[in-house]
């Protein structure tokens, strides 16, 4: 989320359909099974009663794990690793939290992501809903190195419910406030359709915010001016006639992205966080330090990555 002070860059879209209902009719929820998976299937559950979506609640065994130990070894931890994992959706579903929400399980096998994506077009998802921080040899597999490829690479958008997320979940979701924080880069334009089409649909509060990282010490005139520049092209990606239907506040702050982005999440009391992600064709999920993977895994509330 960050900007050059001395660099301001292009705007992505001037104007934005943003004036129907967005489609959450099918979602896949990532599990391992972990007490933040368990949490992330509440929100999904809660989309799933607002939205009368579809659920496939999904887990992708590895079948790389093993590659170096003896085939018998192998086929014997396999199957047991299988067994615990349809003894845990069973127990999913033993427990009725699933109960009036149309579902189906997808226990497949195969690398993450690879898999991932290929159910996301056989099913025509239009959500991933995941969890952050595994337990034991699945500590990385959904916000790790890994999770982080998924939401790079998804066709679809992401939803990751970290660690520190609030572990009340309504019954239904209702979001009262938004936060689309924007760097104008690549992901922007498709995360400020998700952004305004959420606000519109509940009736919520949106704040659109603009970091910029300073790399000189500015003059209280330069922040101004710099801020000034910034709002101006946040307005352009409101939709015509917005402010009938949607009520936005813009707003631009100077310092350290993700720093800013979780204070500004926590000023506003934000139900959720929206981010653009750019695409990584190499290295994806192996820089940790970034915008999107710190702000989804510090933050208080769901955040939703829409790849550009």
């Amino acid at each position: 989320m960050t900007t050059h002070a001395m660099e301001p860059t292009e705007i992505v879209q001037k104007q934005v359909r943003a004036d129907k209902k967005m489609s959450l009719a099918k979602i896949i929820v990532l599990t391992d099974f972990s007490n933040t998976s368990d949490l992330a299937l509440e929100y999904t559950l809660a989309l799933a009663r607002r939205y009368d979506s579809h659920i496939y609640l999904t887990h992708v065994l590895p079948t790389d794990v093993y590659q170096l130990t003896d085939p018998p070894i192998a086929e014997m931890a396999y199957q047991k690793m299988r067994q615990a994992a349809e003894q845990s959706v069973a127990d999913i579903l033993i427990s009725g939290k699933l109960r009036g929400v149309p579902h189906e399980v997808l226990l497949v096998d195969g690398p993450l992501c690879p898999t991932v994506e290929r159910l996301v077009q056989k099913h025509e998802i239009d959500l991933i809903v995941t969890g952050t921080h595994g337990r034991g040899q699945f500590r990385k597999m959904i916000l790790g190195s890994v999770a982080e490829e998924v939401f790079r690479h998804a066709a679809c958008a992401v939803l990751t419910v970290g660690p520190r997320t609030q572990t009340q979940v309504p019954h239904e979701v209702c979001l009262d406030n938004i936060l689309f924080a924007t760097d104008f880069g690549s992901g922007a334009a498709r995360a400020v359709q998700y952004a305004f089409s959420l606000a519109q649909e509940h009736n919520a509060r949106l704040t659109v915010l603009h970091v910029v990282e300073v790399v000189r010490a500015c003059t209280e005139e330069e922040e101004e001016r710099i801020r000034k520049v910034n709002i101006h092209k946040m307005k352009q990606f409101m939709p015509t006639e917005s402010e009938d239907w949607c009520k936005v506040d813009f707003r631009v702050t100077f310092g350290a992205p993700v720093e800013e982005i979780l204070s500004e999440a926590g000023e506003t009391k934000a139900n959720l966080i929206i981010l653009g992600a750019k695409t990584r064709e190499t290295f994806a999920g192996h820089a940790p330090a970034t915008t999107a993977y710190s702000v989804a895994a510090k933050a208080e509330c769901p955040v939703l990555t829409v790849r550009g």
